[in-house]
């Protein structure tokens, strides 16, 4: 259970940011989603109504949503982040995580922020294309070894948000093109090598 200190609009930045920075030499990653939270994912999605985040405070999930829409965006095979719901997902994983966890996410998230407003004087949601590609590109430079707190933050970002993506309606079925449990007599392999589309995975044929 959330004490006084961490339930939704009552940390405080300075709070979340020491706790963020205090964290830096381990990257660490969320817990899998319980199954009531998988149920709780499912049904954000049917639904497809306006966010109803239980930790984090609306301009904190809009600026997760720009985040996980620039790791996963929309292309011409599927949806990107923000359409599957991923930082609805995050959010679900934060309000099962223990007090420690969701305060360094909330750190993260400020932490983002306050670069964006450094380097660009605005928010990092309003960041035009460039300015918001600048940040990723200096921030994901170190993924294998994280250097700083935001460098950690952003590989646990990219971690739950593959996460997140591929439990979504849209990256199991759109994505990795899944049609659920079937039979097959025998592997056929992806049929493209044959000059047209594979239907088992989706792939499209060389031109």
């Amino acid at each position: 259970m959330q004490n006084a200190e961490t339930q939704q609009g009552k940390i405080s930045r300075r709070a979340a940011l020491k706790a963020f920075g205090a964290g830096v030499g381990t990257v660490a990653a969320l817990p899998w989603l319980s199954d009531e939270g998988l149920l709780a994912f499912a049904r954000i999605q049917e639904a497809n109504a306006a966010p109803q985040p239980k930790v984090l405070t609306p301009p904190q999930f809009q600026t997760l949503e720009a985040l996980v829409e620039m790791i996963i965006p929309a292309d011409d095979r599927s949806p990107g982040a923000k359409q599957a719901r991923v930082a609805d997902y995050i959010d679900l994983l934060l309000s099962e995580s223990e007090p420690e966890q969701m305060l360094r996410w909330i750190g993260g998230v400020a932490a983002l922020d306050a670069e964006a407003t450094a380097r660009f004087r605005t928010p990092f949601v309003e960041l035009i294309a460039a300015q918001s590609d600048a940040i990723l590109h200096n921030i994901s430079r170190n993924e294998i070894a994280p250097q700083s707190a935001l460098e950690e933050f952003f590989v646990m970002a990219k971690q739950a948000t593959i996460r997140g993506y591929y439990t979504s309606e849209i990256g199991i079925h759109q994505e990795l093109r899944y049609k659920g449990n079937k039979f097959l007599r025998e592997f056929v392999g992806c049929e493209t090598e044959d000059g047209k589309d594979c239907p088992q995975c989706g792939q499209k044929r060389v031109e």
